[in-house]
């Protein structure tokens, strides 16, 4: 994206609900498209295959870091998600060290994608980061959550609050980076929109987490908070044709055009 590369990082991938069971409304017709679309998410056992990746966004100035994964073996997403996740080696593999990243875009706070942003004793995993979340997300949080993620991140003064969309930072060469509400999935869900001339990238986070909402926008998820909400997030964000990273889809960039 001109002067501002986007990285996919893995921070796991493992076995999770039957595809059939987490998108009850999608017809048979939608499986089929979105097998072709998306092979990899599909397993011989009926079980959705499933990614957990972060993005790394850099430029000659800034370090930013979109979502932290599913964390350590202690993180809330201890119950379902096979941590230990990776990314503290999958960013020193790429040369970047903790003390690198300058920003921390949390989507949103679910353990998935949340688990990396404190080390286990609750200090903040990125020391220099700011960590940007929109208000209506941490007003909504789950209790776990906020002890895990929140009120440390606030503690240490690195909580940065946005309402609405709000420009990170601008390059003189006209790149610019923005994190935009989307909400649905949860009530303050925001994504971030790379834009260089006329290209834009979109980091989804969960806009959508499945090829067959992918290919069929409408199919609601059954752990959105609000599906009508997160629908016309989702086909609005669908029909602006532009490129997407996703994070739980098998090909990381993904476009609509």
């Amino acid at each position: 994206m001109g002067r501002v590369t986007v990285t996919a990082l893995r921070d796991a991938r493992g076995p999770y609900v039957t595809w059939e069971s987490a998108f009850p409304a999608a017809t048979q017709r939608d499986w089929v498209k979105a097998r072709a679309a998306d092979p990899g998410a599909f397993a011989d056992d009926g079980r959705w295959q499933l990614e957990f990746r972060a993005f790394l966004i850099r430029s000659a100035a800034r370090t930013t870091l979109v979502d932290v994964g599913i964390g350590p073996e202690s993180a809330p997403a201890q119950g379902w998600a096979p941590v230990p996740g990776n990314l503290p080696a999958v960013l020193s593999a790429e040369g970047v060290a903790l003390s690198d990243v300058d920003t921390v875009v949390l989507t949103h706070l679910h353990s998935d994608h949340c688990g990396w942003a404190v080390t286990p004793d609750g200090d903040p995993m990125f020391p220099n980061a700011r960590y940007v979340l929109q208000q209506d997300e941490v007003e909504w949080v789950t209790d776990e959550i906020a002890s895990y993620v929140v009120r440390p991140l606030r503690k240490a003064g690195v909580l940065h609050e946005v309402s609405g969309e709000t420009t990170l930072n601008t390059l003189r060469t006209g790149e610019r980076t923005t994190v935009v509400p989307t909400p649905g999935h949860t009530p303050g869900h925001q994504s971030v929109v790379i834009e260089n001339g006329s290209r834009q990238l979109v980091v989804t986070g969960d806009v959508l987490v499945h090829a067959v909402q992918l290919v069929s926008p409408a199919v609601s998820y059954i752990y959105e908070e609000n599906p009508d909400q997160a629908r016309e997030t989702r086909v609005a964000l669908l029909a602006r044709g532009a490129e997407l990273a996703t994070p739980h889809l098998t090909n990381p960039f993904v476009t609509t055009r």
